[in-house]
């Protein structure tokens, strides 16, 4: 009797993270808490003797693990998934961008207002082909003052900042600029910025830098 309830404690746990796992707007983790429902799912149908269950479930653990190989093992410089372009400031789609997503971009930038197009580099960045986030800065010389780096909830986990900064950071360079400048605005942003690479270039934190 307790074998039996022990058994459909664990069904309902697994199905309760594979339903877990469809609210996760973030793609890792909509994978890491799916891999984890399915190798639940996976003992349950072995407690249960189920072949269908057990078949089924290490199929989609496998691949969970190799998409999460993805995100955690390749180095950025070797993903070819992800990719930045230049976009005009003043472009209709990046306006209706900026405005569409101002809520979750006054998070963490809630200083943020769109400067004159005058001097002004904009940056569209993808993953597999599609818009994931924006970077737009003013150019002073060799030094671009970022006043946005935003990238969509669900792709913060696939390390496209990283990506940016080192690998991808010849968008940069080629455009004749030397140091990245930027305010760290709310507390998640700072640490997103000390996780890329920048640094603090003044005593009280009030702006970070990143020499290429």
């Amino acid at each position: 009797m307790i074998a039996a309830i022990s058994t459909e404690i664990i069904g309902y746990v697994a199905s309760a993270l594979v339903v877990l796992a469809l609210t996760m707007r973030s793609i890792v983790r909509l994978r890491i808490i799916s891999l984890c429902g399915s190798v639940t799912f996976l003992a349950y149908g072995w407690m249960i003797g189920s072949v269908p269950i057990i078949i089924t479930n290490t199929s989609i653990a496998a691949i969970n693990l190799w998409f999460l190989r993805r995100e955690f093992l390749v180095r950025p410089s070797d993903r070819g998934d992800l990719g930045v372009s230049h976009i005009r400031p003043d472009s209709p789609f990046l306006v209706d961008f900026i405005e569409y997503h101002a809520d979750d971009i006054g998070r963490f930038q809630p200083g943020f207002f769109m400067p004159p197009t005058d001097g002004v580099m904009s940056l569209l960045l993808t993953r597999d082909g599609l818009p994931a986030g924006v970077l737009i800065g003013r150019r002073q010389g060799e030094t671009l003052v970022i006043d946005l780096d935003y990238v969509l909830r669900e792709h913060r986990d696939s390390r496209l900042g990283k990506w940016l900064f080192g690998h991808g950071s010849s968008v940069f360079r080629d455009a004749g600029l030397r140091r990245l400048v930027a305010d760290p605005g709310a507390a998640d942003h700072e640490r997103y910025l000390r996780s890329v690479g920048f640094a603090p270039s003044s005593d009280d934190g009030t702006a970070y830098e990143l020499v290429l």
